[in-house]
C-alpha cells in the first residue's frame, strides 16, 4: 500500500494594535501573509509560530482558526521541475507578541501593511482569495477547495 502525499501547512494573519497586517516578501513567490509547513512531531500553533518568528522576526500567539483550504491540484515549484504533491492548509488569526521585523533565508522583505491596501501588496490568486477571506471572516470557519498551477480554479467553496 502507498501512503498518500500531502503537505500541511499553516498561515497566519498577525494583526498589530493599529489594524495592520504582517506581510513577508519571498524570494520565489511574492508578498504573502507568513506560515508555512508543519515538520514532523510538530502541531499546527507550533508550526506557525515557527513559521511567523523565522520569516519575519515576530513573535505572535495564535487564537482562532478561521480557514481550511486544500489545494487538490499537483504543480511545478518555481524551478519548474519539481512536483509539488496536493497540499492542506490551515489558516489562523494571530496577535503579535514582541520581536522585531528582520528577513531570513526565505524573506527578502518584511512589512505592516494597512489592512485594506493588503491587497495592493499580494498577487498570487490563491493568497489573495485566502486574505479575502480573512477580510470576510464572521466567525464560522471557511473551507475552500481549489486548485494552483498554470491557473487558478476554485471547487468548493463554503462554510464548516
Amino acid at each position: 500500500m502507498a501512503w498518500p502525499t500531502h503537505i500541511v501547512a499553516a498561515g497566519g494573519f498577525a494583526e498589530n494594535e493599529q489594524g495592520d497586517i504582517l506581510l513577508v516578501k519571498t524570494h520565489d513567490g511574492g508578498w504573502v501573509f507568513p506560515g508555512g509547513q508543519v515538520e514532523v512531531g510538530e502541531n499546527l500553533v507550533d508550526a506557525l509560530i515557527r513559521e511567523i518568528k523565522e520569516e519575519s522576526g515576530i513573535d505572535v500567539t495564535v487564537s482562532q482558526l478561521i480557514g481550511v483550504y486544500s489545494n487538490t491540484g499537483i504543480h511545478k515549484w518555481y524551478d519548474g521541475v519539481t512536483d509539488v504533491p496536493t497540499k492542506v492548509m490551515f489558516d489562523f488569526i494571530c496577535k503579535p507578541v514582541g520581536g522585531e521585523l528582520c528577513t531570513s533565508e526565505e524573506t527578502s522583505e518584511v512589512m505592516w501593511v494597512a489592512k485594506e491596501k493588503v491587497l495592493d501588496w499580494i498577487t498570487q490568486p490563491a493568497i489573495r482569495t485566502r486574505y479575502q477571506a480573512y477580510l470576510d471572516y464572521d466567525g464560522n470557519t471557511r473551507y475552500m477547495d481549489y486548485v494552483t498551477g498554470d491557473t487558478f480554479e476554485v471547487n468548493l467553496d463554503r462554510t464548516v
